[in-house]
């Protein structure tokens, strides 16, 4: 493994303890404040957000781009996400059902990725992914905002208005997933001629 994949792997051990401590109060057996997950559900989330920066720019400048780190990143930057989101569904700040048109579309890229490796052809990610994965990482953030308003036990309407903006931004990132989406299907039937 080089530097820029161990990188990547801090995502893999990530994603659990943010699912693990996100998911602690609603466990029968806690009790008691549980205002103290806030901060390590944000330190949690900007240290996987700042790993998914730095590996790609490690491996360039290290000029140890390969084809395993092409998938490993995307594998490592989905699962992550998908932990948040998954959380988010499970508090009701997010919509299941834009969750699930997430996990179709990031299933299908596995997929197509897996079609493409049959033809000895690695595909990393592609501009309408990073785009994608930028929104995912800004609704995820937007959701955590609000889940950490919710969790703080602040009055007023912040709450409503912060889960509102991460519904609308989660949707604008599930429509720029399922044009990425597209966009690697056309690029897959490009090399399967």
């Amino acid at each position: 493994m080089t530097l820029a994949d161990k990188v990547t792997s801090l995502r893999l051990i990530l994603a659990p303890f943010f699912f693990i401590v996100y998911l602690l109060p609603n466990l029968s057996f806690f009790s008691g404040d549980y205002r103290w997950t806030v901060p390590i559900l944000w330190i949690i989330f900007i240290l996987s957000e700042i790993t998914d920066l730095l590996d790609g720019k490690i491996a360039r400048a290290r000029n140890e781009v390969s084809d395993f780190g092409k998938l490993f990143d995307p594998f490592s930057d989905v699962l992550v996400r998908i932990t948040y989101f998954l959380c988010f569904v499970i508090e009701g700040i997010l919509p299941a059902f834009l969750f699930l048109a997430v996990l179709y579309r990031e299933y299908g890229i596995l997929f197509i990725r897996n079609l493409m490796i049959t033809k000895k052809v690695v595909m990393g990610a592609r501009w309408g992914g990073k785009i994608k994965a930028f929104t995912y990482m800004i609704a995820g953030a937007i959701a955590l905002i609000s889940a950490s308003i919710n969790r703080l036990d602040i009055e007023g309407t912040s709450f409503a208005i912060s889960s509102t903006i991460a519904v609308i931004v989660f949707s604008i990132s599930v429509i720029i997933s399922i044009i990425s989406f597209i966009d690697y299907l056309l690029v897959y039937k490009k090399t399967a001629k």
